[in-house]
């Protein structure tokens, strides 16, 4: 149970910053405030457009794969670029989960 207070002075601005933080992270200002200074990960909601853009990247990156396959035998420098590209799309997913 959390019956203690602690009063802390800041800025307009940066109340606002903080209340929008603690907003995309789905959690109160309260509970920002105390992962923050425990030092916690907090981890933001995704928005639909982002997870839109993620399931397109998913996308692109499946596409490029496919296309690095089909140029293997007839043009193998192609392929590798094709294939290349697929694999820094992948590992920007990757980083995007953590």
């Amino acid at each position: 149970m959390k019956r203690e207070y602690i009063q802390i002075r800041c800025s307009t601005y940066e109340k606002k910053l903080l209340k929008k933080r603690a907003a995309r992270a789905g959690i109160s200002l309260s509970e920002y405030l105390r992962s923050t200074a425990f030092e916690r990960n907090i981890v933001e909601r995704i928005t639909p457009e982002q997870l839109e853009s993620y399931q397109m990247l998913i996308q692109y990156k499946n596409n490029f794969a496919r296309i690095a396959n089909m140029f293997k035998k007839g043009n193998p420098k192609l392929a590798k670029d094709v294939a290349e590209l697929a694999e820094e799309i992948r590992m920007h997913l990757r980083n995007f989960r953590k």
